[in-house]
């Protein structure tokens, strides 16, 4: 089992994320110029083309006659040290707030700190969602959703976030309305789905702003 270098391994998760999320294959010096623009001290182009040909070697990536690159999936490299296990509590509705949310761990997800690189794993926690009040976004029923802890004071305008009222656990979209009056709105293709309205001395606790998306395919067999 090869041994990746953190270099190499930077940049062969770099690959894996720019086919991720733009459904296609980089060159090198996407790649180079991807992580220029992530804050990366990366060096120089020189020094990307010669880890990207010690990644050809190790018969991980591969380059067409284009120059792009693709991922080659083999036995060869694995990195189980780049698995952290994040908690999952419960169950969080997105329709009315229904399901109950309490601090006990239901279980964990095993996730790659490269989905999540620039955040700490230790605010990170996954709910699984009811309903459909926030297809608009994404979220469907039974998908994980990744949220983030926040400090009290933190500015949760806008934002989609998992609320805990009265013990019952919500995702919605959270906006602070005149009078102070507290809005968890849905997104959803559902017209069913309506607001829910708190005063601003309502016992309401934020437990996380939305991240990530984890979608779950059910498969009958």
């Amino acid at each position: 089992m090869e041994k990746l270098t953190s270099k190499q391994k930077m940049i062969l998760d770099s690959i894996r994320e720019i086919i991720d999320q733009e459904k296609g294959n980089p060159t090198a010096y996407k790649v180079h110029k991807y992580l220029e623009e992530q804050g990366v001290g990366v060096g120089s182009l020189k020094g990307t083309m010669q880890v990207i040909e010690a990644l050809e070697k190790k018969d991980l990536v591969k380059r067409d006659e284009s120059k792009k690159l693709f991922l080659v999936e083999n036995d060869n490299y694995a990195n189980l040290g780049n698995i952290f296990s994040m908690p999952m509590y419960g169950l969080a509705s997105c329709g009315e707030a229904l399901a109950y949310a309490d601090g006990n761990v239901d279980g964990y997800l095993q996730i790659s700190r490269s989905l999540f690189r620039k955040d700490n794993p230790a605010k990170l926690f996954a709910v699984k969602a009811l309903g459909d009040s926030m297809d608009k976004e994404g979220i469907n029923d039974g998908d994980y959703v990744v949220f983030e802890k926040h400090d009290t004071d933190y500015d949760y305008e806008g934002k989609i976030v998992v609320a805990v009222i009265n013990g019952m656990a919500t995702i919605k979209r959270y906006k602070k309305l005149p009078q102070g009056i507290i809005g968890l709105f849905p997104q959803s293709t559902n017209k069913i789905h309506q607001p829910i309205y708190l005063d601003e001395s309502d016992t309401i606790l934020v437990a996380g702003v939305f991240k990530k998306v984890l979608p779950v395919a059910f498969v009958s067999l």
